[in-house]
């Protein structure tokens, strides 16, 4: 004869991290931001880092590569307009992938001994622009920050972020606070609204002084000249003429560490091991 089943547990007797239902109560919205907030800061605690350096920009730019292929594969007039506009914004790939380069070598991400971690490269995890600063930093061995984002059309993440340092949000809120927390520094390349949401939202903190003043680099003169008229903005008093000193705007990545550097981001690159001391004399008798 069949054994009965053994009736389910009542979902008062879980523990409470196992009730997903009532982890999931908006009373409960509070506690999953907290949460959100842990994971992630535990984890570059554990992984020693102490400042990033943010790099934000398009997930629609292509490596030269896959935008080479588009364009051979598209046919249509429009389509084919967009794929060559699109081949066109491929350099802006290579460069900010030669940037996350040079930050990864030259700003201390490659810690040794247990140090910690400066100015690793941060982005928001996803394509475009996102893949090729962390995939420059993965060029040379350095680890860096994937945030990636929850979203209607699924966001995966990259192939090159860390895979420990790759995190994934479901609050925008949280995850921009993680962006900023520890950002040394900041280069925009072109992008779009989200781009701009996370550059304007750093400016206006910087500017009302909720964040400390920090290096803002935005990468693309043809780009930023055309799509945003800063000056018009001081010109008709809705910025003034000193917030234009927050950012500078640059072409090539080598031009971008030194306007960092220049604004005050601090390199941590470790110091050449010093000589070992000469034996001491013994004293005379």
């Amino acid at each position: 004869m069949a054994q009965p089943a053994p009736p389910k547990p009542n979902r008062s007797t879980l523990l409470a991290v196992e009730d997903t239902e009532f982890l999931l109560r908006d009373e409960m919205r509070a506690s999953r931001f907290g949460m959100e907030y842990l994971k992630a800061e535990l984890a570059l605690r554990d992984w020693g880092v102490r400042s990033t350096v943010v790099v934000f920009g398009s997930a629609r730019v292509q490596s030269p590569e896959d935008a080479q292929r588009t364009l051979r594969a598209t046919r249509q007039p429009e389509a084919r307009r967009l794929a060559q506009e699109r081949l066109a914004f491929a350099e802006h790939y290579d460069k900010a992938r030669a940037f996350a380069r040079i930050v990864s070598l030259r700003g201390g991400a490659l810690a040794e001994s247990g140090a910690a971690r400066d100015n690793v490269i941060a982005t928001g995890g996803g394509p475009g622009i996102m893949e090729a600063a962390n995939r420059g930093a993965a060029d040379v061995g350095a680890p860096s920050i994937g945030f990636n984002i929850t979203l209607p059309h699924e966001q995966a993440p990259n192939d090159f972020s860390t895979p420990a340092l790759t995190f994934r949000f479901h609050y925008f809120a949280m995850r921009k606070m993680h962006l900023a927390m520890r950002a040394n520094a900041l280069a925009v390349f072109p992008g779009g609204f989200g781009t701009f949401d996370e550059l304007f939202e750093l400016l206006t903190l910087v500017q009302s002084r909720k964040a400390s003043p920090l290096p803002i680099v935005l990468f693309g003169r043809a780009y930023w000249t055309e799509v945003v008229n800063f000056e018009a903005m001081a010109r008709h008093g809705m910025i003034a003429k000193a917030d234009l000193d927050l950012f500078e705007v640059v072409d090539e990545p080598e031009e971008g560490w030194a306007a960092l550097v220049r604004r005050g981001l601090r390199a941590h690159t470790p110091p050449a091991q010093a000589p070992e001391p000469p034996p001491k004399r013994r004293a005379r008798r």
